[in-house]
């Protein structure tokens, strides 16, 4: 179910005048969907073409629902939504894919059956935190087949999050401070560059959670070091 504020993927389908006509992909079905020149990028466009074309896909924000149409906007996205959107969609075509192959010729039936409910993603998403969460939708013993493969492919695949930071004072000791703040954080691989210099590296299957993961971290360190009078700055 598409919501106002929701972002979307789609593919363009038309350009007329100044309205782009968009294909919508939403987990039940393909809706249509318009965007209208202003909603393409801010000021002025001189070539629709930089922005848009035909069979391009695109990561758009939903503006307005009327029963005739679903308008959206291009330039309200930021890259790391977008981003985030592609990935969601990358994964999902995943999830898709292993339902497929537990489930083979009863597949079709299993994902209507999900998504009266909920979005694939979704419900993927929060059996890798709660497994039994497989367990309202398949048999025990496709449940166990299904996390025995997504137990293989999250090892093979990890979305890695870096950032580097500067932590700096004129407190003799300084370098205790700073191994004090570091020492209590988790989820995350911290590596001494030079002096004052640090990398933050945090890693999931899930571009998102890591991303938590490191503003959590960020936020904890830059408290910790107001704490103790130290100087924190992010690169």
């Amino acid at each position: 179910m598409i919501e106002l504020g929701d972002l979307v993927l789609c593919t363009v389908e038309k350009i007329e005048g100044t309205v782009i006509f968009v294909k919508i992909h939403d987990s039940a079905r393909d809706l249509e969907g318009s965007i209208v020149v202003s909603e393409i990028a801010p000021g002025r466009i001189r070539n629709l073409r930089d922005y848009v074309v035909p069979k391009k896909k695109i990561v758009c924000k939903v503006l307005r629902i009327t029963s005739q149409n679903i308008e959206l906007s291009l330039r309200r996205v930021s890259q790391k939504e977008k981003k985030e959107v592609m990935e969601r969609d990358r994964q999902e075509k995943s999830y898709l894919s292993i339902i497929r192959t537990v489930l083979a010729d009863k597949s079709g039936k299993k994902i209507q059956e999900i998504l009266e409910k909920e979005r694939i993603y979704d419900l993927f998403q929060e059996a890798k935190e709660n497994p039994k969460k497989f367990e309202e939708f398949f048999e025990e013993k496709d449940t166990e087949k299904i996390l025995e493969i997504l137990k293989t492919t999250q090892k093979q695949r990890k979305v890695i999050i870096k950032k580097e930071i500067r932590l700096s004072t004129i407190n003799p000791l300084g370098v205790e401070l700073i191994k004090e703040i570091l020492a209590d954080i988790k989820n995350a691989k911290i590596k001494y560059i030079s002096a004052g210099r640090y990398s933050i590296v945090t890693e999931s299957s899930d571009p998102k959670t890591a991303d938590n993961y490191l503003k959590d971290i960020l936020s904890k360190i830059e408290k910790d070091a107001k704490k103790k009078d130290l100087n924190f700055q992010v690169v």
